[in-house]
């Protein structure tokens, strides 16, 4: 199968083309932070937002995989200087294009946020639930099928954002290990292994043609289960230090999670277990691994 990555040399693009330039013939556009050939992908290097690019793609393609969409227009640009024919479009969307609010699982079909969110994360949310339209509009005009993955908290190997790994890295250079005492924020995390399966598990799938798909994991996370399963998965000796909210705060030791059931926006993964056949990788199992993989990096830092 042919796929054009679009982004992918990151945290969940980079696992996934790892995977995927096994089995497929992987083409990747990006700006060319990181070579991809490395990892057995053929590179394109350019803006995705500048038109030329695209005329550069002169190949038929059976997928693209689209993990760096953000504003309106972004899809369209992509689709409408293809020089290439292209099947299907899989695009990486966010759970935080639901309401965020209250404690009850989200079904795919729930209401979108519609509130208007300041700063940066508003005009994430914004962008993405913006590309979910302009996806099913530009696919539709031009009989292409589209998916689109509402993923979770993203974590594991390779992360760049700095949530689970601040945490490791005081647990490994530090031998502190935090406790927040009164969060209360839940949330759900997906092992990145996971959500690069899930794509996998779309390419041209009938079953998944015009379908969205919450990928997330079983487990309903809160602050205490995090750093507990935290603990289980550390081999050097730390001392347990419980801090309050504010206490943080005060000490600029970032929060990455939510932490009011205000910004709590939890999901029902069922579909994605029934129609894509997704098995989820435990919490504890998840981050042992991920632990080890940012403490060989710590050790030596």
């Amino acid at each position: 199968m042919k796929i054009l990555v679009i982004g992918g040399s990151y945290f969940y693009g980079r696992v996934f083309v790892m995977l995927a330039a096994k089995e497929h013939e992987v083409t990747v556009v990006n700006r060319g932070t990181y070579s991809m050939e490395g990892l057995g992908a053929k590179q394109i290097i350019g803006n995705r937002k500048d038109a030329s690019i695209w005329e550069k793609c002169t190949e038929d393609f059976d997928v693209i995989v689209d993990f760096c969409g953000y504003d309106r227009g972004d899809i369209h640009t992509v689709l409408a200087n293809l020089k290439g024919s292209v099947k299907h479009y899989i695009f990486i969307s966010t759970v935080d294009v639901y309401r965020h609010g209250g404690f009850q699982f989200k079904e795919e079909d729930s209401a979108l946020e519609n509130a208007v969110i300041p700063g940066e994360v508003g005009d994430y949310i914004k962008g993405k639930i913006a590309l979910e339209e302009e996806l099913a509009f530009e696919c539709g005009k031009r009989e292409i099928h589209y998916t689109i993955l509402r993923p979770a908290i993203l974590y594991g190997p390779y992360n760049y954002a700095p949530r689970e790994s601040i945490y490791i890295k005081m647990l490994v250079q530090n031998h502190i290990l935090l406790n927040i005492a009164d969060a209360e924020g839940k949330f759900q995390f997906v092992y990145v292994k996971d959500a690069a399966q899930a794509i996998l598990n779309c390419l041209l799938n009938q079953a998944a043609f015009e379908q969205t798909y919450n990928i997330c994991n079983d487990t309903v996370i809160d602050y205490p289960l995090f750093f507990e399963a935290l603990q289980n998965a550390a081999d050097v000796p730390f001392e347990l230090t419980t801090l309050t909210v504010d206490q943080a705060q005060a000490q600029n030791i970032p929060l990455l999670f939510p932490l009011i059931e205000a910004e709590a926006v939890l999901c029902s993964n069922e579909k994605s277990k029934k129609e894509l056949g997704m098995q989820y990788t435990s919490l504890s199992e998840g981050m042992i691994k991920t632990y080890h993989a940012f403490k060989n990096v710590f050790e030596v830092s």
